[in-house]
């Protein structure tokens, strides 16, 4: 049986993924579970047969798995699981015609599971130990908030095969006491999060603290941020040295220097990846869920949110930070001054691809 706190916010794979086996085996009446990833290794292994033991019990078990991200896994993987009544949906098939630049990066990026109108977990990692190594944030929530991210995974699991329908309406923000569940669904004209990022860091007084894998922000949200610094706030963004996305690394870099000209402080994460999506709002308000800080994410991807003030989640996200910034090394803007000319020219080239990257 699991012992954790209401609230408990984990940074590490193997311990979020021990406790979330721990919540499924502990399942009475539903397990639901959306993520652009699951494995085809010891991790996604070790999720399935535990599902599988639950269906088998008579515990209702629904799977939402993104297609793209999902790569070779197919219904095949699940099909002991599916012979129990369980069901697997993969999220919009790709579809070859003139929209394939765009239409195709509209993908289901959200990750949640839900476990008996009890146990919520949001945050930014997947199902698979490609990232056992990595830093992460997952958010494991004890509370009646689970019936409202249920309510939205069942609007995902039926729409799973239709192209943004009515996006409007289905990334209406939901508040529950202290607590807004923000979600995105493919819009330039409805990119919610990101403007409740500009909105958030607007009200900052003292601190931004954001650590995020991708760092490619649009104009607004990088005025934002520069404003913030101008007015006399903190602003530090955590990013890895070097990620999983080698050229949202080369293209990042054009930005890094003016921004920290204009006083943000960037720092990068050096113990392998930093793959944890977080904002802090002068150490009291948070945010938490699947968003990258990119164009990709606020244009054409299914994200989800978590913003709140409840004190105790903001102390562990504060903490969280600062321990990440133990193993950070600050930007060196000379260094960048200096960088190759190559460097300079690929900067240019990927720019016009932003938002696919």
């Amino acid at each position: 049986m699991n012992i954790l706190e209401p609230y408990h916010l984990f940074a590490e794979p193997l311990k979020y993924y021990q406790s979330m086996i721990d919540d499924i085996e502990s399942a009475k009446k539903y397990i639901y579970l959306q993520t652009f990833r699951v494995g085809k290794d010891v991790i996604g292994d070790r999720f399935r047969r535990a599902l599988t033991k639950k269906a088998r019990e008579g515990v209702e078990v629904k799977l939402l798995i993104d297609y793209w991200g999902a790569g070779s896994i197919n219904k095949e993987y699940f099909k002991t699981l599916i012979q129990y009544k369980g069901e697997v949906r993969f999220f919009q098939k790709i579809i070859i015609n003139s929209d394939i630049f765009t239409r195709s990066h509209k993908r289901n990026h959200r990750k949640l599971l839900l476990i008996d109108d009890e146990i919520t977990y949001i945050g930014s990692s997947n199902i698979t130990g490609y990232n056992l190594n990595w830093r992460e944030s997952v958010l494991r929530m004890k509370s009646s908030i689970t019936l409202d991210f249920v309510k939205l995974f069942k609007q995902d699991f039926r729409n799973f095969n239709k192209y943004n329908i009515n996006t409007q309406s289905r990334t209406t923000p939901v508040k529950k006491h202290d607590f807004e569940i923000v979600r995105d669904a493919p819009s330039i004209a409805f990119k919610r999060i990101n403007n409740k990022f500009i909105k958030l860091i607007k009200s900052a007084r003292d601190q931004v603290v954001i650590e995020t894998p991708y760092f490619l922000p649009g104009y607004l949200l990088r005025k934002a941020l520069t404003d913030a610094a101008q007015r006399g706030v903190e602003v530090k963004v955590i990013l890895p040295k070097q990620s999983d996305v080698t050229l949202i690394d080369i293209l990042r870099n054009k930005y890094l220097g003016p921004l920290n000209k204009k006083g943000i402080e960037f720092l990068f994460y050096q113990t392998n990846n930093l793959h944890a999506k977080l904002l802090l709002i002068d150490k009291s308000v948070f945010a938490i869920g699947s968003s990258n800080f990119d164009y990709r994410s606020f244009r054409y991807m299914y994200e989800i949110l978590l913003v709140g003030a409840d004190t105790d989640i903001a102390n562990q996200v504060s903490r969280h930070t600062m321990r990440t910034l133990e193993d950070a090394h600050p930007f060196d803007y000379s260094a960048w001054k200096k960088r190759p000319l190559i460097n300079k020219v690929f900067e240019w080239v990927l720019l016009p691809f932003r938002h696919l990257l």
